[in-house]
């Protein structure tokens, strides 16, 4: 009962197998990118940011501190303290005195909604170019949606 014809000549000498299967290869490469791409966005998430919140107006620290300076920055970039508008250099030197008389001073900043992030930014890097460590963001407090009227 032979289903199939014998052949001697193949089975005396067996051909090398000439080519690699790399389907298997190409299978675990594409699940390491696969995992690849799903651990980026948590390892690049490790950094923690506390965000503001809009409705906490209680301090964080329950002491005041010794020393606050309150600077505004307006709509333009323009630059006061304690009402006392100032160019960048006198700024400058007025953040080098506070920080040479009180370390541990407070800036309260309190900048426009319309100023631009690098200016507020440059701000930030005067002061702790200066020796100023500790910068409060002054905002105002969340008003209540108020209803429509004649309804």
């Amino acid at each position: 009962m032979a289903f199939g014809r014998f052949d001697h000549r193949s089975a005396a000498r067996p051909e090398p197998l000439s080519g690699i299967n790399v389907t298997p290869l190409v299978d675990v490469m594409l699940v390491l990118v696969v995992i690849l791409i799903l651990a980026a966005p948590v390892l690049a998430a490790a950094l923690r940011v506390q965000l503001p919140q809009a409705q906490g107006t209680s301090p964080v620290t329950p002491q005041a501190p010794q020393q606050a300076l309150a600077l505004e920055v307006d709509a333009r970039g323009g630059l006061s303290i304690d009402g006392e508008a100032l160019d960048d250099a006198a700024l400058r030197a007025r953040l080098a005195a506070l920080a040479a008389a009180h370390p541990d001073a407070e800036l309260q900043l309190r900048a426009d909604a319309d100023v631009p992030y690098g200016r507020v930014v440059a701000v930030m890097g005067w002061a702790n170019a200066a020796g100023l460590a500790r910068i409060g963001f002054v905002a105002a407090p969340e008003t209540p949606p108020q209803a429509a009227p004649g309804r």
